[in-house]
């Protein structure tokens, strides 16, 4: 069963245009080495939780959207050997001109447990 890597950013609303250059240029790499598909989810209908939420996840300002994304890979050891190529890959220099403020990414892999349909 596959591998996800999942991210979840607050993005400013007056970056969108600008997030979904980047997304496009970044996640085209994740395909490049290994990755079986990238998807970048702008919040429409993100409520406010009474304990938690996504926007408070991300420290999420009223300017700002969250934005889901994920990663899917084959399996666990095609995600690391992709991951490690993405990483090194000398065009994550311009991952430092991002339209968002990365330190407030939150990120993780998980294992898939269930995929419908299978």
């Amino acid at each position: 069963m596959s591998y996800i890597d999942g991210f979840v950013i607050a993005v400013p609303k007056a970056n969108r245009e600008k997030f979904i250059v980047h997304a496009r240029t970044f996640d085209a790499i994740f395909v490049e080495f290994g990755a079986i598909r990238v998807m970048e989810c702008w919040g429409e209908d993100v409520p406010d939780g009474k304990l938690t939420d996504f926007r408070r996840a991300v420290q999420a300002t009223q300017d700002e959207s969250v934005v889901f994304s994920w990663v899917e890979w084959p399996d666990k050891a095609a995600r690391d050997a992709g991951m490690a190529k993405f990483m090194q890959d000398p065009r994550m220099k311009a991952a430092a001109d991002c339209p968002f403020d990365g330190k407030r990414m939150i990120f993780g892999g998980f294992e898939s447990v269930v995929s419908l349909p299978d």
